[in-house]
């Protein structure tokens, strides 16, 4: 028998990870949608002394309840969120892997639409959950009349929706939230996965305007994007209160320690400064967006703080070309596309410079259709 005695299913897999390489071979890193703005001194400051007023306490547990971090989470949120409708855990991986542990598992199934975030598969593979995909449309929108039908079909217990899309940057209307909320109705839940909410375009409704109207909504957010604290690991959700009692029956005991807790409540008392540099990365994506297209290539409309772009004959080849002039991007999404995390200017400079002398040497494909939003 071979050792250690590992599931089957999960033989020979190797683990998730975007490639990890140092700076001394990849200067310019745009590959995991990172804010490349770090804290200013000022909330360094404020964070350092909230972290050291937690020490104080380290010999005690942490609040397993999260009582002040869902108040402030709550108050950060709006649209009369309450705070007992918010739970947070580290990162809004553990979220995601607590929604499908409460609602999830054997017998049961959790759907969504690709090209999807490339973990939702692997949370259903690590509870045990039965793993259905429906495809999205050219544009990488929904087509509600086929998804409903898949809905009805499939009957999952979880939907999952990133809006806006990893990798393709597509937001989601609110009608077609409406739509997927009223087919799966009490028997599950729909997870609207809103990481990038922040990077929305002006006008881009988020889900959490529909929390009043759909019980089976859950809207998911994270401090990793928009905040600058990846390093922190902080995600959360809004939902109906019953929704983050189920979640409380699966979690740790004291999932979320002390130290993180005093983190971001310090990093959401400076949420303005925080999120100061949002609009500049929005600028940014669009310019992006609209160079790329010059290039002749094909750019998905993204409300995120990254691009797809393509298409590539061969994409790897082109990965590889960036890289080798210090540019790390990520290979992912459809066949023949790429992902580039947005950057300072001088980081998008160094993206360009070397995008164009990689485009002089390698086959493109056929460009397709400009990707525009889909308004279905």
């Amino acid at each position: 028998m071979d050792f250690p005695p590992l599931r089957e299913e999960l033989r020979g897999l190797e683990p998730y990870g975007a490639p990890q390489l140092s700076l001394d071979v990849a200067p310019v890193q745009l590959n995991v949608n990172e804010n490349p703005y770090p804290p200013s001194p000022a909330v360094v400051a404020e964070i350092a002394s909230a972290v050291a007023q937690a020490a104080s306490g380290l010999n005690r547990y942490p609040d397993r309840e999260l009582v002040a971090l869902r108040e402030a989470l709550a108050g950060y949120l709006g649209h009369g969120v309450r705070p007992e409708q918010v739970w947070a855990a580290n990162g809004s991986n553990e979220v995601m892997l607590q929604l499908l542990q409460a609602f999830g598992g054997p017998g049961r199934t959790a759907l969504s639409f690709a090209p999807t975030y490339s973990m939702y598969p692997e949370y259903a593979r690590d509870t045990v959950t039965d793993w259905v995909v429906g495809a999205r449309e050219d544009d990488f929108g929904l087509d509600l009349d086929r998804a409903r039908a898949l809905v009805e079909e499939v009957r999952p217990s979880v939907v999952l929706l990133p809006s806006p899309n990893n990798p393709t940057g597509t937001a989601l209307p609110p009608a077609a939230v409406t739509v997927l909320c009223e087919a799966v109705g009490d028997g599950g839940i729909v997870v609207v996965d809103e990481a990038y909410g922040e990077f929305r375009r002006a006008g881009t409704p988020s889900a959490l305007e529909l929390l009043p109207r759909h019980r089976n909504l859950v809207v998911t957010r994270t401090m990793s994007k928009a905040f600058a604290l990846a390093g922190a690991r902080l995600g959360y959700l809004a939902a109906d209160p019953a929704v983050c009692d189920a979640i409380r029956v699966v979690r740790l005991p004291y999932h979320l320690s002390a130290v993180t807790q005093a983190v971001a409540l310090a990093a959401l008392r400076h949420a303005p400064e925080l999120l100061g540099q949002v609009d500049r990365l929005r600028e940014e994506r669009d310019a992006c967006e609209a160079w790329l297209r010059g290039q002749g290539l094909s750019a998905a409309e993204s409300d995120a703080n990254f691009v797809l772009f393509g298409t590539f004959a061969d994409r790897h080849a082109v990965w590889q070309g960036l890289l080798d002039r210090g540019v790390l991007v990520r290979e992912t999404g459809p066949e023949g596309w790429l992902r580039v995390s947005i950057g300072t200017p001088d980081e998008m400079m160094a993206f360009r410079t070397a995008l164009t002398e990689v485009l002089a040497r390698v086959a493109r494909v056929t460009p397709v259709t400009p990707v525009t939003r889909s308004q279905g």
